[in-house]
């Protein structure tokens, strides 16, 4: 309202913030990516069931040369390579090594890269043991994956392997690839375009263990060739128990078990370049990082619905007791409990003063007077206010103090014991401020809220306000009263007694939204307070998205200052104990923390779009909105609203609240840098003007 000289606000930050956000994004896609390829199961995905060209038949292990022809070779006599696909696995993997060890035997071990990154030190013990691993791309790829994302797949496992073992495959296994009778012409491109460099490995007996069929009749499948079995995906019992009979066997009978490489007289891997082996290291950690974030992310979702639906079904149990507590005390009819004295600070109101003043002087409660306030106004408010000439009405000037001061010197003028504190922008309707001043009957009660709503709810950001004023601020503000932990009595409008004024020491001046750290002051003096949703105010809410940044900004930040101003109630007993544990601690969890993990959340959601069914996303979506319809719903009845805004409701999801938690990151920024706010008056229409004399 007025002017203060304040130090420059802090940088947003915006792009420190948008960063961060990409990052996330970024390392949650990684994580989907990585996790969300299925492994080789019994269900195999459909793909090109073409024959590959004639020249890729015959023999398991296909080259590809360097004048684009394809050579082929099989494994000598009396030989058998043993394979394994899909590990390692922290579980089955160093069972089957056991086995191998136990007997002696070397087998191959065509991995997944983004399992090599999970388990690193399975990939070091297959090494140790006398095997070889190969590729079996990065996250299981299915046939007729494009040569672009086949390429990254190996480049990937490359990295992955070199960065755990040292070394840099040179082999490779395509997921769902069997015999090379089996090889379709997807596959068999994919490998030319994209794995010019790799020894193409199939099999030339498939156990098909992944069936678990038996240990014998696996045991059975083990003949001489290039064998296919699985060291993950699943239990994995009966191969290690069908290797423990198999090897022995086939050994008594000559047969040797040796990697595939050794089979052929083929060097071991190369060693990985050491650019390589830093490119692994750093593709394990993003992907650790990943997997960690996700996890993370999950179960912050989780509570944020879960404390989403518990505020939800609190809102409603207290705003139906708080129903029938106000119906109980609209039975009784109204009192004239002695003068009132209505005091509104002005600064620049010339748009709408002159309606604020009528419509209190029109109030049919007995006695009311009107003291406005002129702040040092620039525009012809005071001058106004004198020409209406009403009874009951007085102009006192000042220089420019804020609002605080303002209210203060209008306190102090005042005749009555009654006081009712008003916004200069607001219309009261006709019953207002008798309805507001009936819980004052009550010797206990030291302040009443009345209830704000939106004058300019036309467009769809008036609509937004409109229902966060109705949902938001009112629902709020009958669970608080049942609580007894009010922490706000809107500026717009709001009664207070004397004594309770004197015990807060006053409107205080030393935070931005002083409504709120007066009402914490009058709490910690012990009295109560309360809210009567029948006094009703119109308000003219800001009209653009720059004015509603500023406007919000500053309740936030002011909100800010008042909690930590007040963090001491939390240790105390009785009124500030509970203006501390319930208030405090439902704004610093609703208001401040839930808010400030917004942004995750949305990059959550964005996540889940891009790598969880979408069918699945959108009824988690379309039930969370439903909620808040229902919720919304029953807020406009006992408000006595009209349901026709809920249309809008959706949108206010995926836009308002947006903003909404942008303006408490911005404020935190602040806080936290030690910057303060300038005041930032919002231009005003007079569009609460219009309510003017409306009956309640």
């Amino acid at each position: 309202m007025g002017k203060r000289v304040l130090r420059r606000e802090p940088r947003a930050h915006w792009a420190l913030l948008a960063l961060a956000m990409l990052v996330l994004l970024a390392e949650l896609s990684l994580d989907g990516y990585v996790t969300h390829a299925g492994a080789e199961s019994g269900d195999q995905p459909a793909a090109d069931t073409s024959p590959a060209p004639a020249a890729t038949a015959g023999a398991a292990v296909q080259r590809l040369e360097s004048d684009g022809k394809v050579s082929s070779r099989a494994l000598p006599a009396r030989t058998i390579a043993l394979t394994f696909d899909d590990g390692p696995d922290p579980v089955w993997t160093p069972r089957i090594l056991a086995v191998l060890a136990k007997h002696r035997a070397r087998a191959t071990f065509f991995e997944v890269g983004s399992r090599v990154n999970e388990h690193p030190e399975i990939a070091r013990q297959v090494l140790a043991g006398g095997n070889e691993i190969g590729s079996h791309t990065f996250t299981h790829v299915p046939a007729g994956t494009p040569a672009w994302r086949m390429r990254l797949e190996l480049t990937l496992t490359g990295n992955a392997v070199a960065a755990a073992v040292g070394r840099r495959p040179v082999l490779l296994r395509l997921p769902y690839s069997s015999s090379p009778e089996a090889l379709t012409g997807a596959e068999y491109d994919a490998w030319r375009e994209s794995a010019p460099g790799y020894l193409l490995v199939m099999t030339d007996h498939d156990t098909e263990d992944w069936r678990r069929p038996g240990a014998d009749a696996i045991a059975r499948a083990v003949r001489p060739g290039i064998v296919m079995l699985h060291d993950s995906g699943g239990d994995r019992a009966q191969t290690v128990a069908a290797l423990d009979r198999a090897i022995p066997r086939l050994q008594a009978q000559g047969y040797r078990f040796v990697t595939v490489s050794e089979a052929l007289g083929l060097p071991p891997a190369p060693a990985a370049l050491g650019a390589q082996r830093w490119r692994g290291q750093a593709l394990r950690a993003a992907q650790r990082t990943a997997s960690w974030l996700a996890r993370v992310l999950t179960a912050l979702m989780i509570v944020a619905v879960a404390l989403g639906l518990l505020r939800l079904a609190v809102q409603l149990v207290t705003a139906a007791v708080h129903a029938r507590r106000v119906r109980r005390r609209h039975r009784r009819p109204l009192e004239y409990l002695g003068p009132v004295s209505v005091i509104v600070p002005a600064y620049n109101e010339a748009a709408n003063i002159a309606a604020t003043v009528r419509s209190l002087i029109g109030n049919d409660y007995p006695a009311i007077e009107v003291i406005v306030v002129d702040d040092g106004s620039t525009d012809d408010t005071a001058g106004i206010v004198e020409r209406l000439g009403l009874p009951g009405v007085h102009v006192v000037r000042q220089d420019n103090a804020g609002k605080p001061a303002a209210l203060n010197t209008g306190i102090r003028h005042a005749r009555g014991d009654l006081l009712v504190l008003v916004d200069g922008d607001t219309v009261f309707e006709p019953g207002a401020v008798g309805r507001l001043v009936q819980p004052l009957a009550d010797v206990r009660v030291g302040a009443v809220s009345g209830n704000t709503k939106v004058a300019n709810r036309g467009g769809l950001l008036g609509r937004w306000q409109h229902l966060e004023y109705i949902i938001g601020f009112n629902l709020d503000r009958r669970m608080f009263e049942i609580a007894r932990c009010m922490p706000t009595v809107p500026g717009a409008i709001g009664a207070f007694r004397r004594a309770a004024v004197r015990d807060a020491g006053g409107v205080p001046a030393d935070t931005l939204a002083e409504d709120t750290d007066f009402t914490m002051a009058v709490l910690r003096a012990g009295w109560l307070v309360v809210y009567e949703p029948r006094a009703v105010a119109w308000t003219e809410a800001p009209a653009t998205v720059r004015q509603l940044w500023r406007q919000r900004h500053r309740w936030c930040y002011g909100t800010m200052q008042a909690m930590w101003k007040h963090r001491g109630t939390v240790l105390q007993r009785g009124a500030p104990g509970r203006l501390g544990r319930r208030g405090l601690g439902y704004l610093l969890l609703f208001q401040v923390l839930l808010p400030l993990t917004a942004p995750m959340i949305d990059i959550y959601g964005l996540y889940s779009v891009l790598f969880l069914p979408w069918g699945r996303a959108a009824a988690v979506w379309a039930g969370f909105t439903a909620v808040q319809v229902a919720t919304a719903a029953v807020a406009l009845r006992l408000d006595g609203e009209r349901y026709g805004p809920l249309w809008s409701l959706p949108l206010q999801q995926v836009v308002y609240r947006q903003l909404m938690y942008l303006v408490v990151i911005q404020s935190t920024v602040a806080a936290l840098l030690g910057g303060r706010l300038r005041w930032h008056r919002m231009v005003r229409t007079g569009a609460a003007a219009v309510h003017a004399g409306r009956p309640g």
